[in-house]
């Protein structure tokens, strides 16, 4: 007597060291509306911020913006995640380029590891829609002050731009900034939705100062 269902040892999808899924599915209305994506690693996985980590997100950055269905506006890495604003056309278009982006960035990284596989990536991304002007400012400031939030020149005017991020050509901040010298523009798209254009601007400038709480 044969019986079905059940669990049974090895059965279901294979798991993959490089998946890239939904926390939930976003509602999003395409080219008008941002949303601020969230990559975290898997234990173990080296540090990013450094210039080979870097370097690892940089390829795979570069990469989408060549395919053109994923524009990455704003970003920055930090030692287990990254953040980034994007604008996709639709729903199907960000889970696939965000699919495609993690696989290649984990390849990448395995490579800089010195090994052929391993997880790189955790179980899921998670995207946060950006509905409103306020949220896309406060989104940006978030992304782009993150390294302040452990570093002692929070709170100083004349803060160092963080070179691990889209901030380096950033020209909306308030007050003055040190940017870093020796690095190349960041591999960033230009925004077509209007939130992220000028609609985030009715909120002003991004002070460094006084971060805008997310």
């Amino acid at each position: 007597m044969h019986r079905h269902g059940g669990a049974r040892k090895g059965a279901g999808r294979p798991r993959s060291s490089t998946r890239v899924t939904h926390a939930a599915r976003p509602r999003f209305d395409g080219r008008r509306t941002p949303l601020h994506v969230t990559l975290r690693m898997a234990k173990g996985v080296w540090n990013l911020r450094s210039q080979r980590g870097y370097a690892c997100v940089e390829h795979a950055l570069k990469a989408e913006r060549a395919l053109r269905g994923l524009r990455v506006v704003h970003f920055s890495v930090q030692g287990n995640h990254l953040h980034l604003i994007v604008e996709a056309d639709d729903r199907g278009t960000l889970s696939r380029r965000m699919q495609g982006f993690g696989i290649r960035f984990a390849r990448r990284v395995n490579a800089m590891m010195g090994r052929r596989r391993g997880r790189v990536l955790g179980d899921r991304y998670h995207a946060r829609v950006l509905g409103t002007a306020r949220e896309v400012h406060r989104a940006i400031a978030y992304v782009l002050l993150n390294h302040l939030k452990h570093s002692a020149q929070a709170g100083r005017v004349g803060i160092t731009v963080d070179p691990f991020s889209s901030g380096t050509t950033f020209e909306h901040f308030a007050e003055p900034v040190k940017r870093p010298t020796g690095t190349g523009p960041p591999p960033v798209s230009r925004p077509e939705s209007f939130l992220l254009r000028m609609g985030w601007l009715r909120h002003g400038p991004i002070s460094t100062i006084r971060p805008t709480p997310h």
